[in-house]
């Protein structure tokens, strides 16, 4: 199968054009080829009414094309000015008043001296937007932007994006949220299997259209899962404390999770939500303490799957087969290749993991898929807890649906999970609890029935609720 096959996009002047599919549809092809980090076997790209020259990112960079990855490119060390002139040669007091400029008459909010390593991720990205502006790139490509952002800073995004667009700036907007899409764009793409299935206005489409366009099924969105029926006791945390220079990241969190209980964790990123999970992972040093059925807490106790699937979760020029026996090996003895590979192909078969061989290096996979795969790893553990951080960030809408079913199942099946995930829809169609993280305390505690958006968007901003 072709990754794109006669694809047709086209992007008009002032624009927000959304591109959406399955994981594996193409997408993230059609965007290297339109960046120029990959070169097409047949067609071509014009921009602003002519032939593109050149085929490489500095080419098109320099024709005033953009683009926002998932995984940022700042460094952490260096300032936001310092980031977004980083190679230009510019003077440093110009060019943070060139910085300081853009940053006020777009209203990023950003300031120009913080160093980046101490800003939180939906921050890091309008840097990276600021990235953009600075070299006055006309076409914006933003690869799933909102997959780190709370409601409130996903709004805020939008807000940037309708000025660029305002102004005649162009952005390609690739995402799986098709809530998103309808909120944001004018127009929007659907792939399927690597092939241009629907070309569509958006105000003439609806989230459920869009979703047959992707899967070629009817999809339900936004389930609503029934409460589990809880058991004994299998974590209690108590007084969870992860320290952080001036303040700690984690201060005084106290939890219990059930077998047969799904608890949901909420937050704004950067509010110490990720770090308690990691210190329950063991990955973490922390002061309280930690038991699973009443003994402490080992690190191998627990199947873990990871906010970051590349550097914490994988190791990404390993084999798919090698990554998916992590974890189940013990002792010293060898290991059979013949097995680890019939393991890896069972995880592929149940999770639908699209993967041309399990000897493949797992970082030629798409992120999706990759998730799908890691996932599968650790619900196939024999582990009491699981722990879940963004389980679907970077999935297509088809496998969002499957892997919440795979959740409930191991839920349904005695174990106790902690998801922890920045999408209120997956916190409230999953848990059977919630509890919100602000500045690193636990702020609030909702049941199922409790946890409406209103509240627990209010709660994630620290208001009281």
């Amino acid at each position: 199968m072709l990754a794109n096959d006669g694809v047709d996009l086209r992007v008009d002047r002032g624009e927000i054009h959304a591109l959406v599919g399955e994981n594996g549809a193409g997408k993230t092809t059609l965007m290297s080829i339109l960046y120029g980090t990959e070169r097409p076997d047949a067609g071509t790209v014009e921009l602003f009414g002519e032939p593109a020259r050149g085929h490489g990112p500095a080419d098109r960079i320099a024709a005033g094309i953009g683009m926002v990855h998932q995984h940022f490119m700042l460094f952490g060390g260096l300032t936001v000015t310092e980031n977004v002139v980083y190679h230009r040669g510019v003077l440093a007091r110009r060019a943070r008043a060139e910085v300081a400029a853009l940053i006020e008459r777009y209203g990023l909010g950003l300031d120009p001296d913080a160093r980046v390593r101490d800003l939180p991720i939906g921050v890091r990205q309008r840097v990276e937007i600021l990235k953009l502006l600075y070299r006055d790139a006309k076409i914006l490509i933003l690869d799933e932007p909102t997959a780190v952002l709370a409601p409130a800073e996903a709004d805020r995004l939008f807000d940037v994006l309708r000025d660029l667009a305002a102004e005649g700036r162009s952005v390609i907007l690739v995402t799986h949220k098709l809530r998103e899409v309808l909120a944001i764009s004018s127009r929007v793409t659907v792939l399927r299997d690597g092939r241009r299935v629907a070309g569509l206005a958006t105000a003439d489409t609806t989230a459920a259209e869009l979703a047959r366009a992707m899967t070629g099924r009817d999809i339900e969105l936004d389930v609503i899962h029934p409460t589990g029926t809880p058991g004994e006791v299998v974590l209690e945390a108590r007084g969870v404390t992860v320290p952080g220079g001036a303040k700690p990241l984690v201060d005084n969190a106290s939890v219990t999770v059930r077998a047969g209980e799904i608890l949901g964790v909420a937050g704004v990123a950067g509010n110490g939500q990720s770090e308690f999970a990691e210190a329950l992972a063991g990955l973490r040093a922390f002061s309280g303490s930690v038991t699973l059925r009443g003994k402490p807490l080992t690190r191998d106790a627990v199947a873990y799957l990871p906010e970051d699937r590349g550097e914490v979760g994988s190791a990404q020029t390993a084999s798919l087969a090698e990554n998916l026996i992590v974890g189940y090996h013990r002792g010293r003895g060898l290991l059979r290749p013949a097995k680890v590979r019939e393991h890896a192909r069972r995880i592929v078969e149940r999770f639908n993991v699209k993967a041309a061989s399990v000897t493949a290096p797992i970082g030629v996979l798409s992120g999706g898929n990759q998730q799908k795969a890691l996932l599968g790893r650790e619900l196939t553990r024999d582990s009491p807890l699981l722990i879940a951080e963004q389980p679907t960030r970077g999935v297509d809408i088809g496998s969002v649906r499957d892997i919440h079913a795979e959740l409930i199942a191991h839920r349904d099946a005695g174990h106790a999970i902690v998801v922890v995930s920045a999408e209120l829809s997956e916190i409230r169609g999953l848990a059977d609890r919630v509890v919100v993280f602000y500045d690193g305390r636990i702020v609030a505690e909702f049941d199922k029935a409790e946890a409406t958006e209103e509240r627990l968007g209010l709660a994630m901003a620290g208001e009281a609720v």
